[in-house]
């Protein structure tokens, strides 16, 4: 079974998601599932140094009033899953094109969702801005890759192309929002879904393996 999750690493639903997520897996374990984590910019027109986080509210919500009851909204979902939201302790709104290199990066290296792990816990529990290249060589480094050879990347434009890329080609998927759960290429499921309708998915992305494999036999037996 393969999984796709479009996401972005500032999008606190996306964290909420993947425990959500997580508490699916541990209850219905999925032999052989294969993850990987896929860019979708939330605000792909971001300045590279991102925005003063007052600034960015004021824009997005029209002022704290508004931005203080979606808050306290995320913050009563995140509780439920053991994610503790500081959102406090935001100062600025990144950028996060370089987070999403890091991402792939990672994958490549086998070790991504101890790095997507890591970039929500930096940015929704200690308020770190991750648009920052030594913010994400400590949490690359903290998730066991090599810190100097992720900082010489970040550098450099290595994935870049392929990180916009991503992000379009979700679009024209139809991914209006994130998270997005996509299971073999076929069967999408939107949003922070509850472990239910997680679990939903994978009996129907099983049945689809079940029937590829079969018609690989018939194929194999003419």
């Amino acid at each position: 079974m393969r999984l796709d999750v479009y996401s972005d690493t500032i999008c606190p639903w996306c964290y909420i998601g993947k425990r959500r997520f997580e508490r699916a897996l541990a209850a219905r374990p999925q032999a052989n599932l294969s993850i990987r984590w896929r860019a979708f910019m939330l605000n792909p027109s971001m300045p590279p140094e991102g925005m003063d986080r007052r600034a960015y509210i004021q824009a997005k919500f029209g002022g704290a009033g508004r931005a203080q009851r979606l808050y306290q909204a995320l913050a009563s979902a995140g509780a439920s899953v053991g994610l503790a939201f500081d959102f406090e302790r935001l100062e600025r709104t990144p950028n996060t094109l370089d987070s999403h290199r890091l991402l792939r990066y990672a994958a490549e290296r086998g070790c991504q969702d101890a790095v997507v792990e890591g970039l929500f816990a930096a940015y929704f529990v200690e308020g770190r801005d991750i648009g920052d290249a030594s913010v994400l060589v400590e949490v690359a480094a903290a998730a066991g890759l090599d810190g100097a050879v992720v900082r010489r990347r970040l550098a450099g434009d290595s994935d870049v192309e392929a990180v916009l890329a991503e992000d379009t080609l979700a679009r024209h998927q139809g991914v209006t929002g994130v998270p997005c759960f996509i299971f073999n290429g076929r069967y999408m499921l939107s949003g922070a879904q509850e472990p239910e309708a997680f679990m939903q998915l994978f009996d129907l992305a099983r049945e689809d393996d079940a029937e590829r494999l079969e018609s690989g036999r018939q194929t194999d037996a003419r």
